[in-house]
């Protein structure tokens, strides 16, 4: 017979277990029913650890210029990556991976500007997923990853990111500057115009919140916390593309010297302000930044201007009524303190007139009328103009430059430009006061910040006077001297390689030397800044041109420069002489709306107007320019028909301006690399789609070839 084993157990025993039990359901009871728990929100982190967040990106606003054409913009980029693995195959009659590595490096290679070699060494990497083929296979463009696609090469894919693009490129670089991804991810202004508008082009980026599963995948009937993006606002500049262009060729014929160590070449509104072209050299292409220097001469270099100054300091003279132009005077040299000041000819023009004297820049003269005026009266005379401190034109780096003259001989260098420092900009700001009565204007270069989704303009720049500082008379004292300069038959005029065929151009020279770093200035015969400030139409200036060159080797090239700036933006703008007027091939445009096409051409026949017929009807049913519009020889008339054949024009020749317009009417989009006129976009007899891009070649000659 089996004997029962009995098992005790402590009564403590059990009372412990049922003590630790009791505790247990005492610290879960609490674990359920408290908010809270050791200072954290329990519910609060549960859903945290399940909840998903994904950052909504904000689009960077679009800079364009005066026309509405895009000067910065946010494009799809592209990187080309070959997948190696065959894991990434499930049919291999359909192969979604690299599979004849030769042939695909031989087709790749002249579309990503890498050799065959270096992209064979990518893609024989053994043990690797996929590969990027770069460099040369990074940063690529729609129309380049199309190319790639219409290869059809197994393996061959995409990834895709926004990067900022500038379809002028090395144009008008500097003052625009540049915009690039940060560590971050997002693209940031650096330089220039996206640097100072950052804040605006940036916007506020959004987000999608939402409860997630373990996987990341929303979970179903959960809310979802959704913050939209505000995208960027959009900055409208002053400058317009044609304007500017015309100021880029005068930097091109500039940089034609054997040496230049740097120009800026700006074309200002007179009556308004607004900066329409302002150019630079060195320059650089923003797309790929290769920039040598990160300051812009028109707004952040400081620089003795020379003669120019002499503008002011004679019209400070006869605002305060110390001038007689008649007077005769000693020209040559003089002796200020312990220094003896020559005229830049070192002997002068004997005995001559102060007129005489302006016209061929004679530092004695200037010399005297600011031992008449004083120091002080000078001074502040300039600081009215604005010298000495910024323009607040808005942009980054701008430098103030100095008036900091104080002894005889020092006032004395003033009157002609040394020993003092200024910019271009504030060049520009003082010769406004000529074109408005002895008004200053502050020059400005963005019109307005637009938000797109509305429409909304959240700030806007006007016209704005800064202060009066001359009365007319001055000023129209002035103006016939500066007209002298150009246009007289003195014998001692220096600027009349600057006179225009045209139309009638007024200005004045500058030439300062260069300060050396070691005191004094440097020697030797390109070691200087050289300048004209000019203005146009004599009667009523309308606009500005200022050139400013620092070590030119070949001086000539300013006064060339110039004049075909100045009569390329009056010919632009249709800016002539009272004297001038219409010339005798001007036509005024008629309404030739609901005309027969036939008779239109009869009409137009040998007036000198292009006429640009779009569509293959036989009335016309819109015109540009519209009635009334005055038109200069060679002009085109865009005539739309009613037809609805419509085939492209020969646009080999055509200006930027002309090719805006015929885009226009066609229902179509340009897309402009580089600069100027077209060159080598051959259409030929092609059919137009209505919406669809095409990229037209600009090339920076103005030479323009009638159709």
């Amino acid at each position: 017979m089996k004997k029962t084993r009995t098992v005790k157990i402590s009564k403590l025993f059990v009372l412990v277990v049922v003590f630790l039990f009791v505790l247990i359901i005492g610290k879960l009871s609490y674990v359920v029913l408290s908010p809270k728990v050791d200072g954290i929100d329990l519910a609060m982190f549960a859903q945290k650890r399940n909840t998903q967040k994904d950052t909504i990106v904000a689009e960077r606003g679009t800079i364009y210029d005066k026309l509405g054409n895009v000067m910065a913009v946010n494009v799809n980029s592209y990187t080309v990556i070959a997948i190696l693995s065959d894991r990434n195959t499930t049919d291999m009659d359909n192969p979604h991976h690299v599979i004849d590595k030769d042939r695909t490096a031989e087709a790749l290679s002249p579309l990503i500007n890498m050799t065959k070699e270096e992209i064979l060494s990518l893609l024989n990497i053994e043990d690797v997923y996929q590969v990027e083929l770069g460099p040369g296979g990074k940063g690529l463009t729609e129309l380049q990853k199309e190319s790639i696609e219409a290869l059809e090469l197994p393996g061959i894919d995409f990834i895709k990111s926004v990067k900022r693009y500038y379809p002028n490129r090395d144009f008008f670089s500097y003052t625009l500057g540049y915009a690039k991804k940060d560590d971050n991810g997002e693209i940031v202004g650096e330089m220039g115009l996206e640097l100072q508008f950052n804040k605006e082009l940036t916007g506020v980026n959004g987000y999608r919140e939402y409860e997630s599963d373990i996987y990341g995948y929303k979970m179903a009937r959960t809310p979802e916390n959704v913050v939209d993006a505000q995208n960027g606002k959009d900055v409208h500049l002053t400058i317009d593309t044609n304007i500017q262009m015309f100021a880029e060729q005068a930097i091109t014929k500039l940089e034609s010297a054997s040496s230049l160590e740097w120009a800026t070449v700006s074309v200002v509104n007179a009556k308004t302000g607004e900066i329409l072209g302002v150019a630079s050299s060195p320059s650089f292409d923003p797309n790929i930044k290769n920039i040598t220097n990160y300051y812009d001469p028109f707004i952040s270099y400081a620089y003795e201007p020379g003669s120019t100054m002499k503008i002011f300091s004679f019209m400070a003279a006869i605002e305060n009524g110390l001038y007689n132009g008649d007077e005769v005077y000693q020209s040559g040299t003089i002796k200020v303190d312990d220094a003896e000041i020559k005229d830049w000819n070192n002997y002068g023009w004997g005995n001559i007139t102060f007129n005489q004297g302006f016209y061929g820049s004679s530092n004695v003269a200037a010399t005297l009328l600011s031992q008449r005026l004083g120091g002080q009266a000078l001074k502040d005379f300039y600081s009215k103009l604005g010298y000495g401190k910024k323009t607040k034109i808005g942009l980054p780096n701008e430098m103030s430059g100095a008036i900091n003259f104080k002894y005889d001989v020092e006032v004395a260098n003033a009157s002609f430009g040394q020993g003092m420092s200024v910019t271009a900009v504030q060049m520009v700001q003082a010769l406004t006061s000529l074109a408005n009565d002895g008004t200053i204007l502050r020059p400005y270069i963005v019109s307005k910040v637009v938000d797109p989704a509305t429409g909304e303009v959240v700030e806007e720049n006007k016209r704005k006077e800064v202060g009066k500082v001359a009365s007319k008379e001055t000023v129209d004292k002035m103006k016939e001297l500066m007209w002298g300069v150009i246009n007289s038959d003195e014998k001692t005029a220096t600027g009349t390689s600057y006179k225009t065929d045209f139309l009638t151009t007024i200005g004045k020279t500058g030439t300062a030397q260069i300060a050396s770093p070691n005191g004094g200035y440097l020697t030797g015969s390109i070691n200087y800044i050289r300048s004209f400030a000019g203005l146009f139409p004599y009667e009523d200036p309308q606009i500005i041109v200022y050139v400013a060159v620092s070590k030119i080797s070949n001086s000539n090239l300013i006064s060339e420069a110039s004049k075909t700036l100045i009569e390329d933006v009056s010919t632009y703008l249709g800016i002539v002489d009272e004297g001038h007027g219409e010339t005798s091939s001007s036509i005024e445009a008629k309404s030739y709306i609901n005309k027969n096409l036939e008779s239109v051409k009869i009409e137009l026949n040998g007036k000198d107007i292009i006429p640009i017929i779009i569509g293959n009807g036989d009335k016309i049913i819109k015109q540009y320019p519209n009635s009334g519009v005055i038109m200069n020889a060679n002009d085109k008339l865009f005539l739309l028909t009613n037809g609805s054949d419509i085939k492209y024009a020969n646009i080999e020749g055509w200006s930027r301006n002309d090719l805006s317009v015929y885009s226009k009417l066609l229902g179509v989009y340009f897309n402009y690399t580089g600069y100027g006129y077209a060159n080598g976009t051959m259409l030929g007899d092609r059919t137009v789609v209505k919406g669809e891009t095409i990229d037209i070649n600009l090339s920076p000659k103005y030479t323009a070839t009638p159709s």
